[in-house]
């Protein structure tokens, strides 16, 4: 396939696998775009949204485990949105569109939702200082992790330094970062802390998931960015971060691993764009949208805040048959975070 006019020059389409979701934030949409960078579909389109709906601030959408649908997370809107495919129309959506809140149906800046195989969302609610999770098609939560309260301090599982993530690892636990001190958890459902570190040399870091077993990925969400790759001890793998030219990064916020190439998958969100980086040459061979100038025709971005590669190699699908499941064992004791959640099939 031979790159298209949208995207940047020395772009190499032969480096994805597949099409690329972008919750593109500031422009109110998600779209996929192909590896030439042609954009194949988009949401929403006219007739997606029913009267008095709204899609609004995606910053993160991830395609569910069986490739169904997609659950994406409106951040500043409050919201969190579970959109099917054919047709594209807006299935369910939990929390209050515009309010940030503490109540039962309500979240406080929600990130990076996930959709477990048994149709439960896992998400951060970042300034309630905990872990929610929810049923699909519910309109209360079922679970919280931690204490809900405005106090955001590393004391995992009691309370959370304001979770911005909780990414399926392939043993069956989950690794959450803590944007407060910088540190990232490798959890069960169960709320057992397995082990705990710091990121090396990130001043804020976001959205940490797994290269391999042992291996874990995070982002600095800071002007430079920085990519960073390390072990459960903190030990530096491999780092991307120039400080100058078009390399260098401006509060990028999520990046994934392509499985089948070993490059990286990136939204730069300052800069407009979403890039893919090969370790091995440590360099940018493919970029969708133009550096710091933000658009919502052909070949532009505004914000991008988050990324998936279409199925089979999405982040959930890939995830689907090892991912940790929650089974409830009480409907009490929310309000306190006193209900207990324990990993199950």
């Amino acid at each position: 396939m031979s790159p298209g006019p949208n995207l940047a020059p020395g772009s190499n389409p032969a480096v994805l696998p597949g099409d690329v979701l972008v919750a593109d934030e500031e422009n109110d949409r998600l779209v996929a775009i192909d590896p030439a960078g042609n954009i194949v579909w988009q949401f929403p389109q006219p007739g997606s949204l029913a009267a008095g709906q709204s899609f609004r601030s995606p910053d993160d959408a991830f395609f569910i485990p069986k490739a169904t649908g997609i659950i994406a997370t409106e951040e500043t809107d409050q919201v969190i949105s579970l959109i099917s495919l054919a047709p594209a129309r807006l299935q369910w959506r939990f929390g209050q569109p515009g309010v940030a809140g503490s109540g039962p149906d309500q979240l406080s800046n929600p990130d990076d939702a996930m959709m477990t195989p048994n149709g439960y969302v896992i998400v951060a609610d970042i300034k309630n200082c905990s872990l929610l999770i929810l049923r699909s098609g519910a309109t209360a939560p079922a679970q919280r992790i931690g204490i809900q309260d405005t106090a955001c301090l590393h004391a995992p599982p009691l309370r959370f330094g304001s979770p911005n993530g909780a990414f399926p690892l392939t043993d069956g636990n989950y690794i959450v970062t803590e944007i407060n001190g910088d540190w990232v958890d490798e959890m069960s459902l169960s709320g057992q802390i397995l082990w705990s570190t710091h990121p090396p040399g990130v001043a804020y870091p976001s959205d940490t998931n797994e290269v391999s077993p042992g291996v874990y990925l995070s982002v600095d969400y800071s002007n430079p960015g920085q990519i960073v790759e390390f072990n459960q001890q903190g030990r530096l793998l491999w780092r991307y971060g120039p400080t100058t030219g078009s390399g260098r990064l401006d509060d990028p916020s999520l990046c994934e691993p392509i499985q089948s190439s070993g490059d990286i998958l990136c939204n730069d969100d300052a800069d407009d764009r979403v890039i893919v980086v090969d370790p091995r040459l440590n360099r940018i061979v493919w970029q969708y949208g133009h550096d710091g100038v933000s658009g919502r025709g052909p070949g532009y971005l505004a914000g991008p805040d988050g990324v998936d590669l279409a199925p089979p190699y999405s982040l959930l699908v890939r995830h689907a048959r090892t991912m940790g499941l929650p089974t409830l064992t009480c409907a009490s004791g929310l309000a306190s975070g006193a209900c207990t959640v324990f990993p199950g099939s």
